[in-house]
């Protein structure tokens, strides 16, 4: 497996737009600095085109889409998409039609329920109640199940028929063929009318963890922040680049990065 280069080695310079992953990511810890909202700002501000995507709830999604400086939220692992449009409004896209999620719905929900009876101290995460489409099991926010009981309940709900990925903080689920790199290359068609084309100079993605394995492939410029290492040996897809600093820190360095092929050096994190 190819190790990740320095970030320093990655040519930024025709990069108009930034997709990032949000926990571990964008947060330090389980919270979001004010650097890093300082980090969104400058990017926003110097006109870089701005997507969180992330395997949180809609409801967080329609809320960042409101509060953030950005252009779009893809939630729920790709189910389903914010984009902001003309005066600010919001345009919500789903990965599948209302019938197909309400069927999916009702089986993820039992299948899911049956899994957790067999893993003691399992859960659903507290931010399921406001998931439309996949859920949540908490097994490193709240809860403390450890690698083994992770790989555990990865492996019985996929042996159920359920998608289930991992993420720095949950394990996320869901039943429908699709995926963070499926909303992207829809989100940029539906929003800019672009389809991502190999070695892509145009776009960055930033993550940290299994469920950015996708993205990593998809994109010429991925970026991890330095955290990554930690699951390195296990990924599907190694990020191209990697950061020196972690978390939210490391997305600070690559904004730092961006401004600067735009001649803008300071006000970016330390």
């Amino acid at each position: 497996m190819a190790t990740p280069r320095p970030l320093r080695d990655a040519d930024l310079s025709q990069v108009e737009g930034v997709f990032t992953d949000v926990d571990g990511t964008l947060t330090t810890e389980h919270r979001l600095r004010s650097t890093t909202v300082r980090a969104l700002e400058r990017l926003a501000d110097a006109g870089f085109k701005l997507v969180l995507v992330t395997g949180r709830p809609a409801g967080w999604a329609e809320s960042w889409a409101r509060t953030l400086p950005v252009d779009g939220v893809i939630a729920e692992n790709g189910g389903l998409f914010f984009l902001r449009g003309a005066r600010g409004r919001l345009r919500k896209v789903y990965a599948e039609s209302p019938r197909v999620r309400e069927s999916h719905r009702e089986r993820l929900v039992a299948e899911v329920t049956a899994v957790l009876r067999q893993v003691p101290g399992a859960r659903l995460s507290v931010d399921s109640a406001y998931t439309e489409v996949d859920l949540a099991v908490d097994y490193n926010e709240e809860a403390r199940l450890g690698e083994a009981g992770a790989d555990r309940l990865e492996a019985l709900l996929r042996a159920r028929g359920v998608t289930a990925v991992r993420s720095s903080v949950h394990i996320n689920c869901w039943l429908g063929r699709f995926d963070k790199r499926s909303a992207v290359r829809r989100f940029l068609q539906v929003a800019w009318g672009v389809k991502l084309a190999p070695g892509e100079p145009r776009y960055v993605y930033a993550g940290d963890s299994f469920n950015d394995a996708p993205m990593f492939g998809e994109f010429a410029l991925s970026v991890g922040v330095a955290n990554v290492r930690r699951v390195l040996d296990r990924i599907d897809t190694p990020p191209a680049f990697i950061t020196r600093a972690e978390e939210g820190r490391g997305f600070e360095e690559l904004a730092r990065a961006l401004l600067a092929h735009r001649g803008i050096r300071r006000g970016v994190g330390p």
